[in-house]
């Protein structure tokens, strides 16, 4: 291996020098020969010189016009070869080849000049040689220059793309309960077709993205196409009623005949009750015991009271629980669950303390559950008992109004969406406007429906909820957690990991996000690209350097392991473009998990589809009156339950001791 010295440098530097004289000196002897009449005219011959010509002739260096021409031109080149230039980045073949050609050019086109005779010999002489020296120096110029430029330039790329771009799944994958989307990426500088497969759907698909991202309209729309397709019973929460909600209404049309006979769709919302089904949440049918009692009041007042989330145990927040589920499991058991609706719980917890105690003391099951309020009633603690009752009283007010009271209280389906016998679609319209008022209900419908669906023996469905941060639904975590020996594929749609804490407890949101096996995002920043990126295995990136000094120029490149999709690129995607991790099935591995895409879909065929959906039908024809006579028949019937049980107790000897008094 050869070593560069100090005194290597400097012989062939000698080198160079010399080469490069010769092509002059041949070049000053040729100018001589050819030019010799305008040199006898300056006096610039004599017979010493005269007698070198004619011995440099006799070796055949002058024989031919070009002979010598070429020599020193070759010499010139040779002496090019060994120069060691600063090199220079922006330098390029073109220039250089550019100053080279011209120089050639010139250097060979000055013979023409000596065939203008009518110029004289002076002034043929000076422009010839000025001619054949500029050429000279040009092609000198353009070889120096060839020398200086850098061959394997630096990446001129300045956001690293190619270097954080890598292979991804290009198979369509299915299954029985998978869901895929067809997108397009970017490796090696060319575009390639992709699928993003959900291969097992079943362990549910965190979806997220801030507005605008695309998130409904490029995954959301797509998921719910095939699950309509499939043939899948269906609970959608349609945040933004009725846009989800016409959606699947019309492609349940569209593909009727994949369910069961017996299959209906209902909706449910509390802004326009003639498009509203009526359901009652807490249907006696779907309350099995007092447990499920006491889970229906926990998920509605701590979904009001979101600070209590983070405080559960204590005694303010167990307090108005219980004693909720005290009114619900009352209800529950008074004949029959005939009156077992929110809309009558809650008037019976504005009744008289002394009434209502003693009416749900008749009920052993669930005296324990009130004994609390009892005893600090008979002893006088009316400040304790009064703020006991003002924190489940206050809240559940927001929510005792007419319309309201009108969708709770009926029964035109129960939510058991994946009852073999009789699937649903059923989808829950959410308001923006008055989002904070319907959170508690939409958060009531969405535990009890999670509750109810998540059974052995049944149909298979999926869940899609859209904005799941607008409610505050715990046993979605459940039903993702054990959901998929159900056969159950849950959708869970937020706009940035800070909305999921905003609304459930910290560890609750860590839960959801690190538990769901498949994820997809559009633009999200922060913690949560941080969050994203980390997921996301290393890529080897190739690392690039230059470094220039006087005398020469150096570039190293190495290969270093770097985020495949960094923070910085997940708080830059476009509209479409989403990245993301799906899971795989025991027998069928996916060993390309990992997806940076542009999701397809053809607007032009989207924009007719939709401009051709039929409006969601009217449930009933319903007037003011009709909805505020149903409020007062609510009102009665609480009265009469209690004017009823009270009767009893005090016309029964046996139960005497269950009237409340105070001391």
């Amino acid at each position: 291996m050869s070593v560069r010295t100090g005194e290597n440098e400097q012989g062939l530097r000698k080198i160079i020098d010399m080469t490069r004289t010769i092509a002059i000196v041949v070049l000053l002897i040729h100018c001589y020969d050819n030019c010799y009449m305008a040199f006898k005219i300056w006096g610039c011959t004599s017979h010493i010189s005269d007698r070198i010509l004619n011995n440099i002739h006799k070796t055949g260096l002058l024989s031919g016009f070009l002979q010598s021409k070429s020599i020193a031109l070759v010499f010139l080149l040779i002496s090019l070869m060994g120069i060691k230039g600063r090199k220079d980045e922006k330098m390029s073949y073109r220039t250089a080849f550019g100053y080279f050609l011209i120089g050639l050019v010139l250097y060979y086109s000055s013979y023409f000049i000596l065939l203008w005779y009518s110029l004289g010999p002076e002034v043929l002489a000076v422009s010839y040689m000025f001619i054949t020296g500029l050429g000279f120096i040009l092609v000198m110029t353009g070889g120096s220059l060839l020398t200086r430029i850098i061959k394997k330039k630096l990446s001129g790329e300045v956001f690293n793309k190619a270097g954080e771009s890598f292979p991804q799944e290009e198979r369509l994958l299915t299954d029985q309960f998978s869901l895929n989307l067809s997108a397009t990426y970017t490796f090696r500088g060319k575009t390639r077709r992709s699928y993003i497969n959900f291969l097992n759907a079943r362990r549910s698909i965190l979806v997220m993205g801030s507005a605008g991202s695309g998130k409904t309209y490029f995954v959301i729309e797509n998921l719910l196409r095939q699950l309509t397709a499939g043939g899948q019973a269906l609970f959608v929460f349609d945040h933004k009623f009725p846009e989800l909600t016409t959606f699947t209404y019309n492609h349940f049309l569209k593909h009727r005949k994949k369910y069961p006979p017996h299959t209906v769709f209902r909706c449910v919302n509390f802004t326009n009750p003639e498009l509203s089904h009526r359901c009652n949440p807490i249907h006696p049918a779907t309350l099995r015991n007092l447990t499920a009692a006491i889970e229906s009041a926990k998920s509605l007042l701590i979904s009001m009271n979101r600070s209590w989330a983070s405080r559960q145990g204590e005694f303010f927040v167990e307090s108005p629980i219980n004693l909720l589920a005290a009114v619900i499991g009352f209800l529950r058991k008074y004949e029959d669950g005939a009156y077992c609706t929110l809309p009558h719980a809650i008037e019976l917890i504005h009744t008289p303390y002394e009434k209502l105690f003693t009416v749900l003391q008749t009920e052993t099951e669930i005296s324990t559950l009130i004994n609390p309020f009892i005893q600090a009633f008979i002893d006088g603690e009316m400040e304790t008992l009064n703020s006991q009752m003002a924190s489940v009283k206050i809240p559940l007010g927001r929510i005792s109004t007419p319309e309201f009271y009108y969708v709770l209280s009926g029964d035109d389906f129960t939510l058991a969406i994946n009852d073999p016998k009789n699937p649903k679609i059923f989808c829950l319209g959410n308001d923006p406007l008055a989002k904070e008022a319907l959170a508690p209900i939409m958060s009531l419908y969405i535990d009890r429906l999670n509750k109810i669906i998540n059974q052995p023996g049944k149909y298979r469905c999926a869940q899609v909820l859209d904005e799941f941060a607008s409610a505050r639904a715990s046993t979605v975590m459940e039903t993702i957690f054990t959901g998929r020996s159900n056969d159950i594929i849950t959708v869970i749609a937020v706009q940035d990991y800070s909305q999921l804490k905003l609304i459930y407890s910290r560890e609750e949101a860590e839960t959801i996000f690190n538990i769901t096996g498949n994820i997809i995002s559009g633009q999200v920043s922060g913690e949560t690209a941080k969050l994203l990126s980390e997921r996301f295995s290393k890529t080897f990136q190739d690392r690039e350097s230059i470094s220039i000094n006087s005398s020469d120029t150096s570039i190293s490149r190495s290969k270093h392991l770097e985020q495949s999709v960094p923070a910085s690129t997940i708080s830059s995607l476009s509209s479409g473009e989403f990245v993301g991790i799906v899971a795989d099935n025991p027998d069928q591995p996916i060993e390309l998990k990992a997806f940076h895409a542009r999701i397809i879909n053809d607007h032009k065929v989207i924009k007719k589809e939709k401009e051709n959906f039929i409006p969601l039908p009217k449930v009933r024809s319903i007037d003011r009156n009709n909805i505020y006579n149903n409020y007062l028949l609510i009102k009665q019937d609480a009265q009469d339950i209690i004017d009823a049980v009270m009767e009893q107790v005090l016309n029964d000897p046996e139960r005497e001791n269950l009237v409340v008094k105070r001391r």
